[in-house]
């Protein structure tokens, strides 16, 4: 029997070697060091084995003089993709400072989606100054990606890909595949055309490779059931991806001709995008701002929505001062108004998260609107029951007070139920008028509970007393 033979496998690494490389503060001065002294060997040696994600990280967290210096000295040895896990700002200083030679060969170097990422965020004029170093037809391919729609899938959409004519068979098919330079690195399926490039349909990779080399491709091709426009929306797309467990999609143009290929990789990259937009939008940030950004772009960008709060707490100071008198001789109402206005912001809140996120992925829809609004009505009624016994209980027993306890509970129950109606009714209006629910729900939502909270409880407490 033959000895066997013992494979040589690498130790794994310990835990604390396996984070990313911009977390390693050792690592990173020792990158800054060999910037300083302009040693491109030892610079190779630190990134040559990094992930392209790692890359990113290792620049944004180098002081911004090196970043373009260490894109510089790595010359060809630099993976431009790393560009694509920065923050914008950060990529955009980088490509500013960098020779627009250096941007086009990297450029050329990389998936064309890839490359359109990186240059869309330029100026007009910076981004036709690099592809006017591109070859001709370089160039035509990415300029058509960059004349779409931004967030549309023709800027998603990688423009290499496999396609082949029905007559081919499967054995020149992958004649075609192991022989032919430049063909994209990755792919999973094979795109069959007729002689207009019409998609007439694909081939699994699985598929392809469990069929005899003689048969024809039209024999064994599989129309394609999710095509994509280059025109659609990003976010549409990636809902697609998610509701069919796709892995790659044919994108085609208004003529149906096949144009590029979408990948899960870009997909979830769409989704992130797409739900942190949303999370900032529901904290009145700008769905584009970044840890990088300036100081005066944030100031201004948050500014609306700090103006749109200040003119609803000012609505709400209005109702307040219509009920002076009766706070001047119950003190306790003071005490207890913040409370009732408090619960019913907190529980609109709630509904308005729920309706934005349900808005956002189509599950709330015309078809259920109706259930949905009746289940949180029912909500808000039972929490306001709920809490108004417990408050009743507290009121009394801090103040001894009977009426006052009854009245609080009363607000409650009403500025809770009008919490889950302005939290799903809000929500359901703005989505009608084509204005995004996320970005302008929170003002006017914290606006009606505020006013109902405040104008039911001091206006059933000077009906009462």
């Amino acid at each position: 029997m033959a000895e066997e033979t013992e494979l040589a496998v690498p130790p794994p690494r310990p835990p604390e070697e396996n984070r990313p490389a911009g977390d390693d503060p050792a690592f990173v001065e020792r990158v800054s060091e060999a910037i300083a002294r302009e040693d491109a060997a030892a610079l190779r040696a630190h990134v040559a084995d990094l992930h392209e994600a790692d890359v990113g990280a290792l620049i944004e967290a180098l002081p911004a003089a090196d970043r373009p210096k260490l894109i510089t000295l790595l010359g060809a040895d630099f993976d431009f993709t790393a560009l694509t896990e920065l923050d914008e700002t950060v990529r955009v200083q980088i490509l500013e400072e960098l020779p627009v030679e250096t941007v086009a060969e990297g450029v050329r170097d990389i998936d064309s989606d890839d490359a359109v990422y990186i240059l869309e965020d330029l100026d007009d004029a910076e981004k036709q100054e690099i592809l006017g170093q591109l070859p001709m037809l370089e160039r035509a391919a990415l300029q058509r990606s960059l004349d779409y729609p931004e967030e549309s899938a023709g800027r998603r959409m990688q423009t290499e890909f496999i396609a082949v004519p029905p007559f081919w068979t499967v054995g020149q098919t992958l004649d075609y595949i192991s022989e032919t330079e430049g063909l994209p690195e990755t792919f999973f399926e094979v795109f069959v055309v007729d002689p207009t490039y019409r998609l007439t349909g694909s081939v699994p990779l699985d598929r392809l490779l469990r069929t005899k080399r003689g048969v024809k491709l039209a024999e064994v091709v599989m129309p394609d059931r999710h095509v994509v426009k280059a025109t659609d929306d990003q976010e549409d797309v990636a809902r697609v991806f998610e509701r069919y467990n796709l892995i790659s999609a044919p994108v085609v143009d208004d003529a149906s001709r096949l144009v590029g290929v979408l990948t899960v990789d870009d997909i979830v990259d769409v989704i992130q995008e797409e739900a942190d937009e949303d999370l900032k939008a529901l904290g009145g940030v700008a769905g584009d701002e970044e840890l990088s950004d300036s100081f005066w772009y944030i100031a201004k960008s948050r500014f609306s929505w700090l103006l749109l709060n200040l003119i609803a707490a000012n609505v709400a100071s209005f109702v307040i001062a219509l009920f002076e008198g009766e706070l001047q001789r119950m003190v306790a109402l003071a005490v207890l108004m913040p409370i009732v206005a408090s619960q019913g912001g907190n529980a609109g809140t709630q509904t308005m998260t729920v309706a934005v996120r349900a808005l956002a992925t189509r599950e709330l829809r015309p078809s259920n609107a109706g259930r949905v609004i009746a289940r949180e009505l029912l909500v808000g009624l039972f929490n306001g029951v709920a809490f108004a016994v417990i408050m009743a209980v507290v009121v009394f027993a801090r103040f001894g007070i009977a009426d006052l306890g009854f009245v609080i509970a009363l607000a409650m129950i009403i500025n809770l139920i009008a919490a889950a109606l302005g939290g799903i009714l809000i929500p359901l209006a703005l989505a009608r008028i084509k204005v995004d629910p996320a970005v302008a729900s929170g003002p006017f939502v914290t606006t009606i509970t505020d006013v109902v909270g405040f104008f039911a409880f001091l206006g059933i407490a000077s009906l009462w007393f």
